[in-house]
């Protein structure tokens, strides 16, 4: 089981929206040398919505081969499609992924049966570890606690990223999955409470522009360290909050062209923030340092 600060990492890009594979490697030596704990390739927030099937898995098999076993990779491989998710869950498999990382169907709407069904059909078509993904602000579906903890019986299905920010429906979550069943965050504003609550780790946005700290507030909540989460949760509110003020990844890529990680590359309809809301990323990115 993977503890700790998990990065939903960016895809770094061009100008002109190619991929920046030099950047990418750049990020992934930070990350490392940084002790986070694993990397989400390809997610929501690597852009997963704008690349294309190979771009995708070649983006994965590239984490892969790089990192060569330093940390693990985790593959987002979600779809709104069963069909396109087992595809995407088996080239990433087959690429040599740790696990893989699906997302709940998005657009379509699916009823609890039918993401059970979706959910099972992946589990049961590829034999790799996977962990579900709740994050119902985005793919307007909501994966019950009920659906949750059924799946979690299933081999295969390991975990959850529970993107609500509710750690109350988290506390109820973690009462009705076995210990072996790894709960994540996937909200970083309220990770470590929930850490805290007994989620084993926080899938973050904020660990691509600060991911010592993010690192090290995850470890200080395993530990139960109370006092040192309040203080570097309040250390961290402003730009936790800044990483949000437009949809995810537009200010996080942002923020980490201002800090000279990356060009200022993103796909349309994507655009990166400008006038105010850029001003204000780069006030709390001053506010830390950076």
């Amino acid at each position: 089981m993977i503890k700790g600060s998990i990065v939903a990492l960016v895809t770094p890009m061009h100008a002109d929206g190619e991929i920046d594979y030099r950047a990418l490697e750049g990020l992934l030596d930070w990350h490392v040398e940084s002790g986070t704990a694993a990397i989400v390739a390809v997610g929501t927030t690597g852009e997963s919505a704008t690349l294309d099937v190979h771009e995708h898995l070649a983006m994965i098999q590239h984490c892969v081969k790089y990192l060569a076993g330093r940390i693990p990779v985790i593959a987002g491989t979600g779809a709104n499609s069963t069909r396109e998710a087992v595809e995407l869950t088996r080239g990433a498999a087959t690429a040599g992924v740790d696990a893989c990382l699906l997302v709940t169907p998005y657009y379509n709407r699916p009823s609890q049966r039918g993401l059970y069904a979706h959910f099972s059909a992946v589990a049961e078509a590829v034999a790799v570890p996977q962990i579900l993904y709740n994050v119902p602000s985005r793919t307007a579906v909501d994966l019950s606690n009920e659906t949750a903890s059924r799946l979690a019986s299933l081999e295969n299905i390991v975990g959850i990223k529970d993107a609500t920010g509710d750690v109350s429906r988290g506390k109820e979550l973690l009462s009705m999955v076995p210990d072996s069943f790894a709960v994540y965050s996937g909200d970083d504003g309220t990770a470590a409470q929930y850490i805290l609550a007994g989620a084993v780790g926080n899938i973050s946005v904020t660990a691509n522009v600060v991911p010592a700290k993010v690192a090290a507030l995850c470890a200080a909540a395993l530990a139960g360290d109370e006092e040192t989460v309040r203080r570097m949760d309040h250390e961290l509110a402003d730009i936790n909050s800044a990483l949000f003020i437009e949809a995810n990844p537009m200010p996080v890529k942002y923020a980490l062209a201002k800090m000279g990680r990356m060009e200022k590359g993103i796909r349309l309809p994507l655009t990166l923030p400008e006038g105010e809301n850029a001003e204000r990323i780069a006030a709390a990115l001053q506010s830390l340092g950076l």
